[in-house]
């Protein structure tokens, strides 16, 4: 297994090189197909930001899909630790999930998974209303809001597949294109290995 590792803002000795080296080998217990993992290591620029002074983001490329992670800490070798964590953690996860029976657990539908959300109460209107643009959105009203736009390449997986990517990149939901009904949807956690699916009907 190849370790590349890259400094961004800051230098990076090769003591550190060859730690990240030993460290990350273990890797190839949760999963020996790994090929290469790279480690990028950058500096925050905010200077009240002591804890987290480094961060150490994790690319794990394997004849699977690709695993990644990050953390932050007051040094390079604790950041890294703590990513190391976060990776080997969703490698399990992973390993878990793939033992697991596929028809061991039925998907939540849509109103089921809707069926306890409370709808929010409506809020009296003020005198004066303010818009702003944030990005291609029009903002009314003064809450915060943060937009960030991502665009990714899709190949349509099962939803197998889609659990499985879920837990290599460890979040709590899952957008994906369904390899059978060719429509959108999301799979997300509920609580423990629990999930449920939520698919889009697309208008012609």
């Amino acid at each position: 297994m190849d370790v590349v590792v890259t400094g961004r803002q800051i230098e990076v000795s090769d003591r550190f090189r060859e730690h990240a080296q030993e460290k990350l080998s273990k890797l190839e217990k949760h999963d020996h197909r790994i090929i290469r993992v790279d480690v990028e290591v950058s500096r925050e620029r905010n200077p009240r930001q002591v804890e987290r002074a480094v961060k150490v983001e994790l690319t794990a490329f394997s004849k699977g899909p690709v695993i990644r992670a990050e953390a932050a800490a007051e040094d390079k070798m604790a950041a890294l630790d703590l990513a190391l964590d976060k990776m080997a953690s969703q490698m399990r996860k992973a390993a878990d999930r793939r033992r697991v029976h596929r028809g061991r657990h039925t998907p939540v539908s849509v109103a089921e998974a809707l069926a306890d959300a409370t709808p929010p109460e409506p809020q009296e209107e003020s005198e004066e209303v303010v818009e702003r643009q944030v990005g291609p959105i029009t903002v009314t009203g003064d809450g915060p809001l943060v937009v960030r736009e991502k665009s990714h390449d899709a190949t349509p997986m099962t939803l197998d597949q889609a659990l499985y990517e879920m837990e290599l990149v460890g979040h709590d939901f899952y957008l994906y294109v369904d390899k059978e009904s060719e429509r959108p949807s999301v799979v997300y956690r509920r609580r423990g290995y629990d999930y449920g699916v939520i698919a889009l009907n697309v208008a012609d």
